[in-house]
């Protein structure tokens, strides 16, 4: 790790220290004047329940990881069988142009896998 690095990763660990006092009600350098008063504080419930906020950025960190990474651009995908192999078939209801007496038809694309449109 790089010196950089480190001198990074050290002032998140103050950032994250900062923000775990902040959370368990210690007094920081912000003011109270920014809280509306039309807010009622919660009466003496017990702060444990709230995470920190490194362990909220692990669980999103997570979720990210987790989402289904769309399809590479230009690439089709079955959206039954995930298959990526597909027969180009001409949808004789859908005209697009239609000159001179011939017409062009819109494709549509059947799953070699499963038989499914996409």
């Amino acid at each position: 790790m790089s010196e950089f690095e480190q001198k990074v990763l050290k002032l998140l660990e103050d950032i994250n220290g900062k923000l775990d006092t902040l959370l368990k009600g210690g007094t920081g350098t912000t003011t109270t004047a920014t809280v509306t008063p039309s807010v009622p504080a919660p009466a003496a419930e017990p702060e444990p329940s709230r995470p920190k906020p490194s362990e909220l950025v692990e669980k999103q960190k997570e979720e990210e990881r987790l989402i289904e990474k769309p399809p590479v651009e230009g690439r089709r995908v079955c959206s039954q069988c995930g298959g990526t192999s597909f027969n180009a078939v001409e949808d004789k209801s859908q005209v697009l142009h239609q000159m001179g007496g011939v017409k062009i038809y819109a494709k549509k694309y059947i799953c070699k896998g499963c038989g499914a449109e996409a």
